[in-house]
């Protein structure tokens, strides 16, 4: 079957200097408009967000300040953007989550009255992971091309993961894409995000400085928060949910150590690996 359009879609991608829609902003536009007819358009460019690139945003798209200097200004493109969004449904990947959101956001601090309610939003990534489960049952079909027996009876989960680890292996090993040895493998599975802090991310860098990830200081910095709320640095090592590494980070920063991106210092209590 093919897509049956009433009207055109635009897929629309954002990129940007994070994922907060209050305090980040867009770098970088494209969007795809596909009419009933099939015929294609693109518009894309480059912006000036008027604030820094963390580093970390830059390693993910690779635009930096350089890149965007003299660029137009979110503001400036907003009459083409809104142009090409004229009578349009709007679809891309991960779209509901964040593109969409985030251009709002932007329209709203240009002063832009936008109603984004008026498109229709279809979103690949959540028909992705709703079309495509992420069971054990599920790899076992597609990696060996059976039905697991017995599924949820431990002996046959155990065995059924070891084949799906071999067909693996098998499968992506030969593009040179997956190790083939125990230490490549779980140097593999255990690779944290560089952007990352600690290991669950509750803090990550930004200007490569550590900063909130949650809570009610999301996107400050860990130095602010010991400036003006100590209490909570307090209240977050003591609680009995807080992570090891996260406590020892909020321990240190209490008595005036803070974490160091890893390429700035030997030690850097929980770097990102």
């Amino acid at each position: 079957m093919k897509l049956n359009l009433e009207r055109p879609i635009v897929f629309l991608d954002l990129e940007a200097t994070g994922v907060d829609v209050q305090r980040d902003r867009i770098v970088q536009v494209a969007c795809v408009r596909l009419s009933p007819g099939g015929g294609r358009e693109t518009f894309e460019s480059l912006v000036d967000p008027q604030i820094p690139i963390p580093e970390e945003a830059a390693a993910v798209h690779g635009i930096r300040d350089a890149d965007v200097r003299g660029r137009p200004t979110l503001k400036d493109l907003a009459p083409r953007l809104v142009a090409f969004l004229e009578g349009a449904d709007l679809g891309g990947f991960g779209i509901c989550r964040f593109d969409i959101p985030m251009l709002a956001a932007e329209f709203k601090r240009a002063g832009i009255s936008y109603d984004f309610s008026a498109h229709r939003s279809v979103d690949a990534m959540l028909i992705f992971h709703r079309m495509e489960p992420r069971s054990l049952s599920a790899a076992v079909q597609f990696y060996c091309g059976k039905t697991l027996e017995h599924a949820h009876h431990a002996l046959a989960d155990a065995e059924a993961s070891l084949d799906v680890l071999l067909a693996q292996v098998e499968r992506y090993g030969a593009q040179a894409r997956l190790p083939c040895d125990v230490q490549g493998l779980h140097a593999y599975c255990n690779a944290s995000d560089p952007r990352n802090v600690d290991a669950k991310g509750k803090f990550v860098w930004r200007h490569g400085v550590a900063t909130f990830n949650f809570g009610k200081h999301q996107t400050r910095s860990l130095e602010e928060v010991v400036r003006i709320d100590r209490s909570y640095l307090e209240w977050l090592a003591k609680a009995e949910s807080t992570p090891p590494d996260v406590v020892e980070i909020c321990r240190k920063a209490l008595a005036g150590e803070f974490p160091q991106p890893a390429a700035k210092a030997s030690v850097s209590p929980g770097s990102p690996g």
